[in-house]
Order: structure tokens, then sequence, then C-alpha cells
């Protein structure tokens, strides 16, 4: 089964038993605030660590990456309500509260964020209870890059204040979640995390600036969400700091570094392939919006 299936499947399985005999129209909207699932980067980026690195436990692996990716997507329910960015779409519908109401978007999304520690709880085989250490860990992995001080829970309340250093609002807001990607996905396969965060450090900086440029340049009809949130929010941005062409200079820089920064591993060039590739997408060819 390719990464793809394998994310979406498991997605599938997670989303199905949390929505099991429970309250209809908040099961309706957890399907709904995953579905369809956009490109799926962050899962993607973890189950290619895990099989950079042998995946002996891909079971343990799609959970991880099951969990991360419900984290994402509670971060963008919760994202879009009127309280942060005031969202009236997402991946090209309405979003969570438009569609089902404010309510049950804040219950979405905190449904969300327990059903990916779930899957992290139920992904220990009765047969194999030394895999249980591996889940703890990531367990402890995510929950890290989910909260205080430095997971994305602090890049939201990075907003609120009236000094914000970029590169620190930067690796809590999105680097979190990346490297909670890579270094899940080596924990997943029995490796230790520690080697495995600047890489993820360097992804999410670098999917940041991208997502500054996106903002700057392009309409909401190609990104299918709202443009211009940074300077209507007055939100910091490396558009706003170096100007569009320092900032695609950075984002080149960043992805450089990663490449060098990928442990040494038995998929070593696989996951080098795989960061070209999306230093390729993540690139801005040319201005959309005027």
């Amino acid at each position: 089964m390719d990464i793809s299936r394998r994310i979406e499947a498991a997605m599938a399985a997670a989303i199905e038993g949390a929505q099991a005999g429970g309250p209809a129209r908040l099961a309706h909207a957890l399907n709904y605030a995953v579905v369809p699932g956009g490109a799926r980067i962050r899962p993607t980026i973890c189950l290619s660590v895990a099989m950079a690195c042998g995946d002996d436990r891909p079971a343990l692996a799609d959970a991880a990456a099951t969990a991360l990716e419900l984290i994402h997507c509670a971060s963008l329910v919760h994202d879009d309500l009127p309280a942060f960015d005031n969202a009236d779409f997402r991946r090209g519908k309405p979003t969570v509260h438009l569609a089902y109401s404010e309510p049950l978007a804040v219950l979405t999304g905190d449904s969300l964020i327990i059903a990916a520690f779930e899957a992290l709880a139920q992904a220990v085989p009765e047969d194999r209870p030394a895999d249980a250490l591996r889940a703890l860990a990531l367990t402890r992995v995510l929950a890290r890059h989910t909260g205080m001080p430095n997971g994305i829970c602090a890049g939201q309340g990075w907003e609120s204040e009236s000094s914000v250093d970029l590169r620190a609002y930067h690796r809590s807001k999105t680097g979190a979640l990346f490297m909670a990607a890579t270094q899940m996905g080596a924990v997943a396969a029995g490796q230790e995390p520690e080697p495995w965060e600047e890489l993820g450090a360097r992804i999410g900086e670098a999917f940041q600036v991208a997502d500054d440029l996106r903002d700057a340049l392009y309409d909401a009809e190609t990104l299918g969400k709202p443009v211009g949130q940074d300077a209507a929010l007055a939100r910091p941005s490396a558009v706003q700091e170096l100007g569009v062409q320092g900032a695609i200079k950075r984002l080149r820089d960043i992805l450089a570094g990663a490449i060098a920064s990928i442990p040494s591993c038995q998929g070593e060039a696989q996951l080098a392939a795989m960061v070209q590739l999306y230093a390729q997408r993540m690139t801005p060819v040319a201005p959309v919006r005027a």
C-alpha cells in the first residue's frame, strides 16, 4: 500500500471510531473537518521518515501519522473561528463554524485532538507490549509540539504579543508539527527523535515562508482559502520583513539546509528527493494576484 492510501485508510478508521454512537451533527462535522484532506504533507513526511528508518512497526507509524494529521485538522478548525482568523472557507468549502455553528466547531476541534491521542493509545497490539514504550514516546513528542511553551498553541499565542520574533513565531506556529512529523516517524521505527528535529524545523520554516508568499501573491480561488490575511490582521510575515524576493531567497536557503540536515539512514536518498520535490512545489513561480 502506498503512503497516500495508508494515510487515508488510517484516518478513515480513526474518524469512524470517534463518530461511533455520538451526536449526529458533531459526528458529521468531524468527517467534514478532515475530508477532503488537502496535501496531507505532515503525515506523508512522518511515514516517509518511518520508511527511511526501516518501518518495522507499520501500524504504529500509521497511528503516528494519523494522530499528527488529526491535530493539524483540529488546529485549522480552531484557527478559522471568528476569535482568530474569522475565515469563511477552507480547502474550497465553508469553514466548520459556518457549516455547523461556532459551538460545534469548537467541539469538533476538541474532539479531533482527543482522537489523535486515542489513535496512539490504541496502536499497541496485545502481543507486543514493548511497543507501548514507543507509543508513549510518540505521545510525548506530539504533546510537546502541540501545546505550550513551543507547540502550535504557543504559535497562535505569539499573535497576541506586542513584539514578535519572526523565527520563534514560525517555529511554533508552523514548524512545530513538522518537527513532530520527522521525530514521530523516527520514533515509530525505533529511532531516537533528537537527530530528526532539525530536518522538521527547516521544512516547517520553509513551509511558513512559502505560505507567507502565497498569502501575499495568490488569489483565494487558487488557494481555496482567504488571502491577504497577514496584512489584514497585522501578523508578522517573511514578506513583510524581507519583501517578496528576499522571502523567496530565504525559502531556497532553508530548503537547501533541510536536505543537508537529513540524518544518515537507509532511505536518505529518497528523503532528499522528497524534500527537493516539496521545494519545487512550494516556490512561487509567478504572482496570481495583482
